[in-house]
């Protein structure tokens, strides 16, 4: 059908009007202002440094939505370098403009702000923001997300009586600043300290030395509660748990779990859990426990996160021993705990039809990426890589060059190798085609000496297998291809018979009970939302050092149905700081990269 008689322009604002009218169908607007700045009083444990804060809070304030809302965050960065936030696990469905990492937006400068405006499409879940440039997340600056079911959809468990926001993180004593030049520094092999402490909800361990605020819930004897636990940390994996009392799994990042009793849970960097307690103890008080994975620690150590499980009547503080866990180096605990971490077929999340009607058993995957993590050394400096490439962020954004320059100048896509590993170590802008609304295939593989955990925005993924040595395509018959679990971040384990954890000065080497040749886990996307979007790892200083990519889905439809435009307050940056020109007809992107580019994350 043709539409002579209509203007162009006048056409696509009146799309955008429908769309936005169908887009706000049962949702409400959630308004947030946020002063983000540094204090030097916050102090979460013995020592003075830096924190980053949230009108005044840290952890920040906790954004409490329901499926469909729209968060309109005002942010005003009064740092002195700029800033970005990340909504991790948040599937920015259709607006990647809005995904506020350093290949989406350009960064807010200091003294300014900048509104994000996100939905939360057709999501449900836990969650967690931070902010993703300059290294600035071992600062803090990171906090809750919750996303709410609709009344109209049944959520398979009781109602709890309350619900509790867990945020969990190793953390330095250093400054950010200072352990972002630590890394940098061709002295210190990309090492820094063994973190300091391990926090919960900002505050330092229970009982240790020193150490005044600690974390502590009130429940109700006979009453259930949600906890919503969150590994907001830089580098640490952690066994969590609560004396004499088991959890129940409910829900990880968005997807409602079969329910599953457990003594403890295994929570990897960047991963969300909801774990159900009651209360069915004596009135008294217990330890929470949260102990790193791959470390031996003693109980008064700091880096044991503690707090208190407080039953309302109590007058018995916590006592005896901390609750015992699993061997944090039994290798085979983490894995098979994550088998069976699987989808709750039958119940409903964001939509009422059922979870399961969305599965994998019979899909046609269109694309595989397989993709290696090690360390290399180029130019004198270390670094992490993937398939031998170091990401080199641009100054500007793949998306702003994508949408004013078919990203001409700034990246050539598919430069990269996505099946093998490149014969060399390089750097480079590495952006990959995915195909639109094709189901894609990502191994990835840990040839790091410790153990990782990959993130992809813009999706949830089946997690449909894991295993040791080198994938082959016959590994596939291995697959849980009839109830995997779909998340947004997965561990990645080390293939080593002993595990380094290298910091600086201390090299901390834990045994394994037996060989492993090499860890992978296999993923399943199915890539129906069109945008540019990161591929990390989790771990801090391997995604500042470049260990990530993009994967672009392309839709050459620009049906704002199909994707979004670019917001009215979009930021310019790097080759369009001058307003930019108008978009010429989509194409594919070609530009070559300096191969004598610097190291790591281009500081804004």
């Amino acid at each position: 059908m043709a539409f002579s008689g209509i203007p162009r322009r006048r056409l696509f604002a009146c799309l955008v009007m429908v769309a936005v009218l169908v887009f706000r169908t049962n949702a409400i607007d959630i308004y947030q202002e946020w002063n983000v700045a540094i204090d030097t009083t916050v102090n979460p444990t013995t020592s003075q440094q830096p924190v980053i804060t949230i009108n005044g809070m840290f952890p920040g304030p906790l954004i409490n939505a329901t499926t469909n809302d729209f968060i309109h965050v005002n942010v005003f960065n009064n740092l002195d370098e700029p800033l970005l936030f990340t909504w991790n696990g948040i599937q920015q469905r259709l607006n990647s403009w809005q995904d506020g990492v350093s290949g989406t937006n350009c960064p807010i400068q200091p003294g300014k702000n900048w509104t994000y405006v996100f939905q939360t499409k057709d999501q449900i879940g836990t969650f967690f923001y931070f902010p993703s440039i300059n290294f600035q997340k071992a600062a803090g600056g990171f906090g809750s997300i919750r996303v709410n079911n609709r009344i109209v959809i049944d959520v398979p468990f009781p109602k709890p009586e309350a619900e509790f926001d867990l945020l969990i993180g190793d953390w330095l004593n250093t400054s950010y600043k200072d352990a972002r030049s630590l890394i940098q520094s061709n002295n210190t092999s990309g090492e820094l300290d063994l973190p300091d402490f391990v926090l919960m909800n900002g505050k330092g361990p229970y009982g240790y030395p020193g150490m005044v605020n600690y974390e502590s819930f009130t429940v109700s004897q006979g009453k259930t509660y949600r906890f919503r636990v969150s590994n907001v940390g830089n580098d640490l994996s952690f066994n969590f748990r609560i004396q004499n009392h088991q959890m129940v799994v409910v829900e990880t990042e968005g997807s409602y779990t079969q329910q599953i009793t457990l003594d403890s849970l295994d929570v990897h960097v960047g991963q969300s859990y909801s774990v159900l307690v009651t209360a069915n103890q004596q009135e008294a008080d217990y330890y929470i426990v949260a102990t790193p994975k791959m470390l031996s620690t003693a109980e008064n150590s700091s880096l044991v996160g503690k707090g208190v499980l407080h039953y309302a009547n109590s007058n018995t503080p916590v006592t005896g021993p901390l609750p015992g866990g699993p061997d944090p180096f039994n290798r085979s605990f983490s894995v098979d705990q994550a088998k069976s971490i699987r989808w709750n077929m039958t119940a409903g999340a964001a939509r009422p039809n059922p979870q399961g009607t969305f599965n994998v058993s019979n899909v046609t995957l269109s694309q595989t990426f397989i993709l290696r993590s090690s360390m290399a050394d180029i130019g004198g400096l270390p670094c992490y890589v993937v398939n031998n490439v170091l990401y080199l962020t641009p100054e500007t954004p793949l998306k702003l060059a994508d949408q004013f320059a078919n990203g001409s100048g700034v990246y050539q896509l598919d430069q990269f190798p996505v099946q093998s590993v490149n014969s060399a170590a390089v750097n480079g802008v590495f952006v990959a085609t995915g195909n639109h609304k094709g189901w894609i295939e990502l191994v990835l593989k840990n040839d790091l000496d410790v153990m990782d955990a990959w993130h992809l925005d813009g999706f949830g993924f089946y997690v449909v297998g894991f295993g040791d040595g080198d994938w082959q395509p016959d590994l596939r018959s291995t697959y849980n291809l009839l109830d995997p679990v779909v998340r947004s971040t997965t561990q990645v384990l080390s293939g080593f018979e002993t595990e380094q954890y290298r910091w600086g000065r201390k090299v901390l080497t834990m045994k394994i009970d037996q060989v492993y040749p090499g860890g992978w886990t296999a993923v399943y996307a199915f890539l129906d939302n069109p945008g540019m979007w990161n591929l990390r790892s989790q771990h801090l200083k391997n995604w500042y050092l470049g260990q990530e990519l993009y994967i672009r889905v392309y839709d050459a439809d620009p049906n704002p149905a199909k994707e979004r435009p670019p917001p009215e307050n979009l930021l310019l940056c790097g080759i369009f700081e001058t307003p930019a020109p108008a978009s010429p007809p989509p194409g594919p992107p070609a530009a070559p990269v300096p191969a004598n580019a610097p190291v790591g994350q281009t500081p804004w």
